[in-house]
C-alpha cells in the first residue's frame, strides 16, 4: 500500500512557474514508476510526465522542454517542476504510483493515487 500527497499547487501568472511535490508513505517508494496526471474540468485525465524507479523519464509532448519529473528515494519524494506555464495548463494535478518496472502513460495502469492539487494559471 503507497499513500500520496501532493502539494505545491497555487495561482501563477503565465510564463511564471510552479514546483510540485509528491510525498510517499511506505517502504517501497523506489519500486514504483511514479508519474504525473492532469484533469481540466469537463477534459478526460492526461498523461503529464512519468520516471521510472531506474530514473528513466517520459514527458508528454505539450510537457517537454517546459516541465521536469524528478523523484528523491531518500525523501519518498517526486517532483514535477513547471515552468513556462500557460492558461491551458490549468487543471488539478495528481501523482500516482505504478508497480510495473517501465513507464506507461495511461491513467488505469497507475495502482495509487493522490488526492490532486489545484494548478491556476491566470493570463
Amino acid at each position: 500500500q503507497v499513500q500520496l500527497v501532493e502539494s505545491g499547487g497555487g495561482l501563477v501568472q503565465a510564463g511564471g512557474s510552479l514546483r510540485l511535490s509528491c510525498a510517499a508513505s511506505g517502504r517501497t517508494f523506489s519500486s514504483y514508476t511514479m508519474g504525473w496526471f492532469r484533469q481540466a474540468p469537463g477534459k478526460e485525465r492526461e498523461f503529464v510526465a512519468a520516471i521510472s524507479k531506474s530514473g528513466g523519464t517520459y514527458y508528454a509532448d505539450s510537457m517537454k522542454g517546459r516541465f521536469t519529473i524528478s523523484r528523491d528515494n531518500a525523501k519518498n519524494t517526486v517532483y514535477l517542476q513547471m515552468n513556462s506555464l500557460k492558461p491551458e495548463d490549468t487543471a488539478v494535478y495528481y501523482c500516482a504510483a505504478d508497480s510495473f518496472s517501465y513507464i506507461r502513460t495511461l491513467h488505469y495502469d497507475y495502482n495509487y493515487w493522490g488526492q490532486g492539487t489545484q494548478v491556476t494559471v491566470s493570463s
